[in-house]
This record gives structure tokens, C-alpha cells and sequence, in this order.
């Protein structure tokens, strides 16, 4: 028997010791019927896409060399704004890009770049706002909770987080090249703003030293990254004298992101509850990024990334916890997201 097949019977076995028989049965039809609809939503829609600098409604523009060669002419050096153009100008960036509904959740259409450039302009203005990083857990658990709906649909930007978003904004006509995935969206923000010198509040983890390592972590990928504060709080609904303990801690910080990683729904609700009390101009829930860069959970393969098959290595990670989560929202997003579909195929 292969390594890989021995590791698939170890974790059916491990599975069925934990949730038995019925749980097991309801898991295995979870996996195909969610991997069913992802095949047809591939197979039609994730064709060959040209490369290049996505703009806005994703459609790839030439620029530098690649302008020349496509129009014959050098692109001319733009002139300077003047004060009044310049404001105007730093308004319109940040306004946020287009969106998507899928299942009734906006989600943005947009790039990493877009979306870090869109904070950038956020914290020059100092304009408040909220990110949230939606997965198909996400989406489906605001069909049944309407406080994170509320969260949710309030939130400046919803960038699609899960490879399964994707594929299914794309099937609605729309040409995303990539997803916005929160860990990955953490470490190139995280980069550019040991550059910039953007500060950085961290709000989470699985208790103080595991936001302590992450912090140490990030430091030391990021030379110069400035981590102004963190806060691990309890797993618990913050009292009111809590709440202002720490929206002066964060505002006494001087930060100008807060990273989120409570997971959902708490991390949604507390941003959209804190976000009046707190000065810092964005914040930002990413969930179990805290956990991939303090190097306690590892994070799925690429490749099953791209398939769109992270959960299901998550899963096999910690089954006690996640197996519940899929096998009742992984099919429930799939009939969903048909439902929406066929609605708008022949409704056109």
C-alpha cells in the first residue's frame, strides 16, 4: 500500500473514531457532493487567462514596454496633480472596487494589489473601514446568523478568501484570476509595510504566547515591520469595561491596521462592534492566519489549494473540531450556489 493511500486509511479510521458511522457517512457525501460541484464549476470556467496587471473589472492593461508594443507609441509621463486634483484623486482610492453577490455576501472583485493598495489609501486618508476575509463557511453560516450577515454586508471590502468563491463568481460572468487569501494577504501586506512603515496592531490568537511567537515570526520574515501592539483576548463575549480596556490600548497604540484573527463569526461581529470605538483607519479579520504564521497549524499543500481542496486537508489536520463545519456547509453552498446559477443563466 502507498504512503498516500496509508494516510487516507488513517484518517477514515481516525474520522469514524471520533463521529462514528452516520458522522463518517454524512462526511464522505459532504466530500463529493462539494467536489462534484467544483469539478463542473472548474471544468467550465477555470480556462487559460492572459497574465498581466489586473485592473479593475480584471481585464489585463498594458503598461511600460507592453504599451509600446501594443499601441506603437511610448505611454506619456503623466503631469503633475495639483493640490485639488491630488485630494480628489486620493479619494477615489479609496473607494472600493466592484463587487459580486454570491449567496446574498458582496464580494469584492479584486486583486491582492488592488486590495493592499486600497488599504494603503485608506490609511493615508484616514478613512475607517473593515475587511472581511469570506470563505464558503463564511458565506453559508450568513444564511443562518443574521448578526454576522449584518457584520458581513456592513464591511468596507469582502474579499473571496476560498478557491470555491472564485470559481463560482466566475461562472456568474465575472474573470477573477486569483483569490484574496487571508494568510497570503497578511504576508504581502506585511512586506510591503515593513517599507512603508505602516503600524500594525494584533488582535488574537490562541492565547498570549501564540501571539507572541507570531509576532517574533513575523519580525523576522519582515525586517522592519512595525508591531505597535497585541491583545490575546478570552474565548468569550468581552465585557464593556473589556471593550474600552482595549479599543484605548489599540488607540493608544497609534496603529493603523488591526489584524483580526478570532475567527468567524466572532472576528466579524467585533470589528463591525468595535470599529466606531477604535481610531486606527483599518481592520482586518483573517482567521486562522494567526495560527499558519505562528507556525502552529500547517497550511495546505499549493497545489490542493488551487484545486480548491484546502478544507479537506484542514479537516484531516483537526477532524474533532472541522468535520462538522464541511459536512454541513460544504453541500449546503453547493445546492445553494446551483440554485443561484441556474438562476441566472436562464433568467438572462
Amino acid at each position: 500500500m502507498s504512503t498516500f493511500a496509508r494516510r487516507v486509511a488513517e484518517f477514515v479510521r481516525r474520522l469514524h473514531a471520533i463521529v462514528g458511522a452516520p458522522g463518517l457517512m454524512i462526511g464522505v457525501f459532504s466530500v463529493l457532493s462539494f467536489g462534484f460541484g467544483l469539478f463542473i464549476l472548474s471544468r467550465e470556467y477555470d480556462r487559460p487567462r492572459e497574465t498581466g496587471r489586473l485592473a479593475v473589472y480584471g481585464v489585463p492593461q498594458p503598461s511600460g514596454a507592453d504599451a509600446v508594443e501594443a499601441t506603437g507609441m511610448p505611454t506619456p509621463t503623466p503631469a503633475p496633480l495639483d493640490p485639488a486634483a491630488a485630494a480628489t484623486a486620493a479619494a477615489a482610492a479609496t473607494l472600493p472596487p466592484p463587487t459580486a453577490d454570491v449567496l446574498g455576501v458582496p464580494l469584492a472583485l479584486t486583486d491582492y494589489e488592488r486590495t493592499m493598495d486600497w488599504i494603503d489609501a485608506c490609511v493615508a486618508a484616514r478613512r475607517k473601514g473593515y475587511v472581511c476575509v469570506a470563505a464558503t463557511h463564511t458565506v453559508m453560516a450568513c444564511q443562518e446568523d443574521p448578526e454576522l450577515a449584518r457584520a458581513v454586508q456592513g464591511a468596507s471590502l469582502v474579499v473571496p478568501d476560498g478557491q470555491p468563491l472564485v470559481w463560482a463568481m466566475n461562472a456568474l460572468g465575472h474573470d477573477l484570476s486569483s483569490r484574496v487569501y487571508g494568510p497570503d494577504l497578511m504576508a504581502h501586506y506585511c512586506e510591503r509595510a515593513a517599507r512603508t512603515g505602516t503600524k500594525m496592531f494584533l488582535y488574537g490568537g490562541r492565547n498570549q504566547g501564540a501571539l507572541v511567537q507570531l509576532a517574533l515570526n513575523l519580525r523576522r520574515r519582515y525586517p522592519g515591520l512595525r508591531i505597535v501592539g497585541g491583545y490575546s483576548p478570552p474565548f468569550r463575549t468581552l465585557s464593556e469595561e473589556e471593550a474600552a480596556a482595549i479599543s484605548g490600548e489599540v488607540n493608544r497604540s497609534g496603529a493603523d491596521v488591526v489584524w483580526v484573527g478570532i475567527g468567524v463569526p466572532k472576528q466579524e461581529k467585533w470589528m463591525a462592534r468595535m470599529r466606531p470605538r477604535l481610531k486606527a483607519p483599518v481592520l482586518i479579520g483573517v482567521g486562522a492566519a494567526f495560527d499558519f504564521h505562528a507556525g502552529l497549524v500547517p497550511q495546505a499543500p499549493a497545489a490542493l489549494q488551487r484545486c480548491g481542496l484546502e478544507w479537506l486537508f484542514r479537516m484531516s489536520q483537526e477532524p474533532r473540531r472541522l468535520w462538522r463545519r464541511y459536512a454541513r456547509y460544504n453541500p449546503r453552498f453547493v445546492a445553494g450556489f446551483a440554485r443561484q446559477y441556474l438562476h441566472h443563466r436562464f433568467a438572462r
